[in-house]
């Protein structure tokens, strides 16, 4: 298959393919007389063990090592590999934590205009505008939850 076949088959676009190729996720494959590219079946597995492990906010790096305990399997223990998911669990709970900084900062943000305003007198306008010219702002000032 051509890649345009490839992309649709693999719920992503061409460059995504051309860029999985260029990190060595992907392997090149082999070139038709007229310079195509032509994929096998093979080359869609891996597309979507990919773009699998791309959904669950993997690294390039990680799918790399990944790729590799999958292409060439050992009867050696999965310590690696759980220890791979341990480190991404521990990635995500670090966003959760930063999200719901955020969170704070933009409800404490919001409660600044609780009530009807002009846009003239929005508390939210008004606090961004201070925090621009230097001055506290009681979002980042705001005690965190943590």
């Amino acid at each position: 298959m051509q890649i345009g076949e490839l992309a649709k088959r693999g719920g992503c676009d061409a460059e995504t393919i051309r860029y999985y190729e260029r990190e060595g996720l992907l392997p090149a494959p082999a070139r038709s007389a007229s310079g195509y590219r032509r994929y096998e079946q093979a080359h869609l597995e891996q597309l979507a063990f990919i773009r699998h492990c791309r959904s669950l906010a993997m690294s390039l790096a990680d799918i790399r090592r990944l790729l590799a305990y999958h292409q060439h399997p050992s009867p050696a223990p999965c310590d690696d590999i759980n220890a791979l998911l341990d480190a991404q669990i521990g990635r995500i709970h670090q966003q959760i934590a930063s999200l719901q900084r955020l969170e704070q900062q933009l409800l404490t943000l919001r409660a600044r205009c609780d009530a009807p305003h002009t846009v003239a007198d929005c508390g939210i306008l008004k606090t961004l505008e201070g925090a621009a010219s230097g001055e506290g702002c009681v979002c980042h000032d705001a005690p965190s939850r943590d």
